[in-house]
């Protein structure tokens, strides 16, 4: 039996529009077929999920600008949501004393450089020059972030490649060309502009973590774990939220000097400090000036771990995070690398959404493809213009980039005898995670909502960060239906079926069991068709005994003329070779996992959009009552589901086995989803169920958090805790449904 309902496609004999959603049968067209397959004769449904991994380097990443600003109003909370979730900046991290100390002043023509540093977290250090014009001020202030180049800000290009960029056209000044990144501070500088040009992570200054960081084995603890390990993942602690929060306390560091005009904010970088530029610019509402150089595109994402965490770009793209600045001044460069189409790729996309707000001007593309991926002088020269009219500051005619009076790196190094180098290595890393994990622990326990105004907050940081981690709510769209033929079931009719959702290209795989004698019931002046979602571990074929007939509490069910559904989810039954669920997971890059969970959803969000899909096909509140029934540790799938899809679930049995996302010890867990622990676990989502009816299995004693959200909702009684097991537990679910 277990068998004998398994999909294939080539005995399948018709396909047709299956409409279920005002009662699962009476409005369906249904076609039935013959049907009788086996496991050996079994192949995968058509569904875009099992295909290959999205990748950084997939061919195009579209920006797709919305008709009004009404719609971006909306799109772009969620964007920014989005963004700040995948960094851990969601809530932001508690606010810590800068404690900043600047030294070592050097003169040079029109404006000295200094040495700085602070911290972004206790004992963790930012570093880096400040750059300021000689004069009285206040002035502007502008961030610069330097990117990839191997020294960082340290950078020497060399004589010889100088040399062949002069030539070139994209240097004019031997001094100025190799050491670049001097050169456009010190301009910024010379212009009127108080610049910090500060260290990536990893890079010149900043020793205490390396930059690229990879899983490793030593840190792959339930304790005192490190950074891209899967204990750091599940509480959305990486490496590009790390230097995402570098930035922003980089700009609290500038808004805290007398000599800043915090109205006036600017912030540019190239290549990894381009990325840097717009992730900042899209969430930081001081800055008023954007110019990321040559990473805004609809190509390649970014390639370095600082640049890809999981959940950041499923859905969205480089394109739409610049947007996010609109319509404040938005300035880019494009060169021959995977800029090189944005003229024709994205740009004209971000002129649509400027010009909703009537900002045209406020929106350029310098497209400097005859250069090499690059910050050259071409395209320093372009951002110097942009800086002048959008920062006001009042310089006549182009401006002309002189050359360089280079200082050595000994003299821009941060670190002295009077400044020694803070610590760094394992044990400095294992200290700054933990730090980041108390401080978000004690967030959010300072969240446990006491009332209904602390529930709203609650909801809207916990649920928003869900809404995001899920990746989907429940979606209503039309499918095309498919029969999978009927089964001989005692007592009611079975039918498989298939629906597949063409917007989504994913399908849907289950068994509809249909009382022979079906009952509705009377709510609200209407007649209601009930309806049992029936979720466990081993798909579908749950809901039958080894003789293929409903197993007891389904016959229960059945008996009282409920309707019953089992779904085979996202790696079960006809989504696996063998029928049996998998173990394991296709990890795609077992280097990063934002390289894959940043493009590509989890197997556990898409067990929960499954579980979504099949909530918004059948919510029709006038003529269907839906409930749930997860039983057998299926109760975090039905959790995620159900906090995601508001009132349309009317009661909920959710075994959850004891299950916690912080045992979950590797990536390719299929109940692994990065961020799953955060947020008080799977505690924090059963509590968004309040206030609705929610019967708890599983839990030796009720989560605290769980149990305050239903008494803030003024809903104690909707929350039934019972802590039977077996058996028991099943039949007092049971009972608890059909009351």
């Amino acid at each position: 039996m277990k068998n004998s309902m398994r999909f294939r496609r080539d005995q399948i004999p018709y396909a047709f529009l299956l409409l279920f959603c005002v009662s699962l049968f009476a409005a369906c067209v249904v076609f039935m077929g013959s049907f009788n397959v086996t496991a050996q004769e079994t192949d995968r449904p058509d569904d875009a999920r099992l295909e290959r991994h999205r990748t950084l380097r997939d061919d195009y990443f579209p920006f797709h600008p919305p008709e009004t600003l009404e719609e971006w109003d909306v799109r772009r909370e969620r964007i920014q949501r989005q963004l700040l979730v995948a960094t851990g900046l969601w809530p932001m991290p508690s606010e810590t004393p800068l404690n900043a100390v600047v030294h070592g002043r050097i003169q040079r023509e029109g404006y000295t450089v200094e040495k700085a540093h602070f911290e972004s977290y206790p004992g963790h250090f930012v570093t880096g020059n400040l750059y300021r014009p000689d004069g009285e001020g206040p002035f502007p202030g502008v961030l610069c972030p330097h990117g990839h180049w191997a020294q960082g800000r340290f950078t020497d290009q060399g004589e010889e490649a100088i040399a062949k960029q002069i030539e070139d056209g994209a240097e004019k000044y031997q001094a100025a060309g190799r050491f670049h990144l001097q050169s456009r501070s010190a301009q910024l500088a010379r212009m009127g502009c108080v610049v910090f040009h500060y260290d990536m992570v990893g890079y010149a200054d900043s020793i205490q973590l390396e930059h690229r960081l990879n899983p490793r084995e030593s840190m792959n603890t339930t304790e005192n774990w490190g950074l891209a390990s899967p204990q750091a993942e599940l509480r959305l602690q990486n490496m590009m939220g790390l230097q995402t929060y570098n930035s922003h306390r980089a700009l609290d560091f500038l808004c805290s000097l007398d000599d800043v005009d915090d109205s006036r904010l600017a912030m540019t970088g190239g290549s990894g400090g381009g990325t840097q530029t717009f992730m900042l610019s899209g969430i930081d509402p001081r800055l008023t000036v954007s110019f990321p150089a040559v990473m805004v595109c609809t190509a390649m994402q970014g390639g370095c771990t600082c640049e890809n965490c999981s959940h950041l770009r499923i859905n969205t793209s480089n394109v739409e995070f610049a947007a996010l600045f609109a319509p404040k001044p938005l300035g880019m460069t494009a060169a021959d690398d995977w800029t090189v189409e944005m003229e024709t790729k994205g740009f004209p996309e971000l002129q649509q959404l400027f010009s909703l707000y009537g900002a045209e001007e406020n929106v350029a593309l310098f497209p400097y493809t005859q250069f090499p991926h690059n910050y050259n002088r071409v395209s320093r020269t372009a951002m110097y213009g942009w800086m002048n009219e959008h920062l006001e500051l009042g310089i006549e005619g182009p401006i002309d980039e002189p050359d360089l009076d280079p200082i050595p790196v000994a003299d821009l190094s941060v670190w002295d005898d009077e400044h020694p180098a803070p610590p760094h290595g394992d044990d400095y890393e294992r200290s700054l995670v933990r730090w980041m994990t108390e401080d978000a622990d004690a967030q959010m326990a300072a969240l446990i909502p006491k009332d209904a105004e602390s529930l709203e907050e609650f909801r809207r940081v916990v649920g928003g960060a869900l809404d995001v981690l899920v990746e989907r709510g429940i979606s209503a769209s039309l499918a095309i239906g498919h029969s999978e033929g009927t089964l001989a079931v005692d007592g009611c009719n079975a039918y498989g079926f298939i629906n597949e959702y063409k917007q989504t290209h994913e399908t849907t795989i289950g068994l509809l069991l249909m009382p022979f004698s079906s009952r509705t019931v009377n709510e609200d002046g209407l007649s209601k068709q009930r309806v049992v979602l029936w979720l466990s571990p081993n798909g579908r074929d749950s809901v039958l005994n080894e003789a293929g007939q409903a197993i007891p509490p389904v016959r229960r069910l059945l008996d009282d003329g409920v309707i019953v559904i089992s779904l085979d989810l996202f790696g079960q039954g006809d989504f696996t070779p063998d029928g049996q669920p998998i173990e394991k997971t296709r990890f795609a890059n077992d280097q990063h996992a934002g390289y894959t969970f940043g493009y590509n959803a989890s197997v556990y969000s898409r067990r929960v959009h499954d579980v979504l899909r099949f909530i918004g096909f059948n919510h029709n509140p006038e003529h269907v009552q839906t409930d749930i029934i997860a039983l057998d540790g299926a109760g975090h799938w039905a959790a995620a589901a159900r906090a995601q899809s508001g009132d349309a679930i009317r009661k909920m049995v959710i075994d959850t086995g004891g299950f916690r996302f912080a045992d979950v010890e590797s990536f390719d867990d299929p109940d692994f989803i990065p961020g799953g622990t955060k947020y008080f676990d799977l505690p924090g989502m059963i509590a968004l169920s309040a206030p609705q009816e929610t019967f708890l299995l599983g839990e030796p004693e009720v989560p605290p958090v769980v149990q305050a959200a239903f008494d803030a909702a003024d809903a104690s009684d909707a929350l039934t805790v019972s802590t039977a097991e077996g058996e028991d537990a099943v039949n007092a679910a049971i009972d608890w449904i059909l009351e």
